[in-house]
């Protein structure tokens, strides 16, 4: 799959928004939420936990409007009774995603796991060894509370504004994760939306509403094989 120089600059907007756009007391107030929210259904069985950066967390739209929410949606009007945990946190890279994943799984049970972070490291320039590292030390540590949870790993790009060779290394990491730890992979998280100015809000960077819709059938073409299983 390839994509313009454009469309990867607008990716590269939109994670860097992402990255450094929330104050600490936006990113405290975010994690307060998530904090409620795992309460709220720390009891109930059948959870799928959206666990990722602003993008999971739905940055400028309503929590019914961002992907996870609308995947919620989906599932009551199809009968699936599961229950979506948002646990996104803006500017949350694969590092503070490891030193907080344990609280989130350790909460309630976990039926499906939907990890969505690596976008901030690419732009911060970590090296993408330490990058493929955090996520397989994050599926571990999912995987040693809740054996049989299945894994859904949401894959992501960078811009070549590092070069050419660190992006294509970046884009490597997924896929490799995904097949040597045995987990669902989506190749490309923001398909069809990153660069598209009517998909995103006015500010240029985040997905609208209906940019969100995209990501969420993206999301839901490869969550309902799962379900299925």
């Amino acid at each position: 799959m390839k994509f313009s120089f454009n469309h990867l600059l607008a990716i590269l907007i939109v994670l860097t928004t992402a990255c450094n756009s929330n104050p600490k007391k936006e990113e405290k107030t975010t994690e307060k939420k998530v904090e409620e929210k795992v309460t709220e259904k720390a009891e109930q069985q059948n959870n799928i936990i959206f666990f990722g950066n602003s993008l999971t967390a739905g940055y400028g739209v309503e929590a019914e409007e961002a992907f996870a929410g609308l995947i919620q949606e989906r599932l009551d009007s199809l009968g699936y009774e599961y229950n979506v945990i948002n646990a996104g946190v803006s500017g949350e890279t694969t590092a503070s995603g490891l030193s907080r994943v344990e609280w989130v799984v350790k909460r309630q049970p976990v039926e499906i796991f939907i990890l969505e972070l690596g976008g901030n490291d690419g732009l911060r320039g970590i090296k993408p060894e330490e990058t493929n590292k955090n996520l397989r030390a994050i599926i571990d540590k999912v995987r040693k509370i809740h054996p049989d949870v299945k894994i859904l790993l949401a894959g992501m790009m960078v811009p070549p504004n590092m070069g050419q060779a660190y992006a294509e290394e970046f884009q490597k990491i997924f896929p490799k994760i995904a097949e040597e730890k045995n987990v669902n992979l989506i190749p490309f998280l923001l398909k069809d939306v990153g660069g598209e100015a009517d998909l995103n809000l006015p500010d240029g960077i985040h997905p609208t509403p209906e940019g969100h819709k995209i990501v969420a059938e993206t999301v839901w073409k490869n969550l309902k094989e799962m379900l299925e299983k």
